[in-house]
């Protein structure tokens, strides 16, 4: 019962690392959370906290943006969100796809990374257009299904069968969290890794 002795090298593992991964965070804001028909949306939101909370602890580079904030159109990312990230700058665009963004896709590609872990509002528009932009590019898109939400059932599973169907991949939040983990002999993230899945999943 004994792991390896050398591990393999992070950059370069084909799973998700939290050197060769970098997380995508789109358009959280109040409008659109309150449209989401697709999961409960107290549950969503705790979903995608965990999924914040699990980027700070083991120092995945994010990128969040924001739709129509500077314009006064819209309102802020939620709370939650920016309270947990408060250091993560937020691009702010009037563009619905976040990769017809100059500023946006410039703050990606300087995170130097080729995974993108993506979530956005609302599924089938806001996290489709950028995933299947970024799939064409070169990128390999991993979509956190349960920590996005559409504005129908059938609108959230269409837009995710559109991504997979283009070559992105689906995981879930705890998948997430465990592959970031690995091994609970990563005694540094350890304490952090449990507290955020055993918290999440005991409610």
């Amino acid at each position: 019962m004994t792991s390896p002795t050398t591990p393999r090298d992070p950059v370069t593992d084909h799973m998700l690392t939290a050197q060769n991964a970098a997380l995508l965070i789109i358009d959280f804001q109040p409008v659109q959370v309150a449209s989401i028909a697709s999961m409960n949306k107290r549950l969503l939101v705790a979903n995608v906290v965990a999924v914040a909370r699990t980027a700070k602890l083991y120092g995945v580079p994010t990128v969040l943006s924001t739709v129509n904030v500077s314009t006064g159109l819209n309102q802020p990312m939620i709370r939650p969100i920016t309270d947990l990230l408060g250091n993560a700058s937020i691009v702010d665009r009037t563009s619905i796809n976040a990769w017809e963004d100059d500023d946006f896709v410039a703050a990606v590609k300087a995170t130097g990374r080729k995974k993108l872990i993506m979530i956005a509002l609302w599924t089938e528009v806001c996290l489709v257009f950028p995933a299947l932009d970024a799939l064409q590019e070169g990128f390999d898109v991993y979509v956190v299904v349960d920590a996005v939400g559409g504005t129908s059932r059938e609108a959230h599973r269409a837009g995710l069968q559109r991504i997979t169907q283009a070559g992105g991949i689906p995981i879930s939040w705890i998948q997430l969290a465990c592959e970031l983990q690995r091994d609970w002999n990563r005694e540094s993230t350890a304490p952090g890794f449990a507290d955020i899945v055993f918290a999440e999943v005991g409610h």
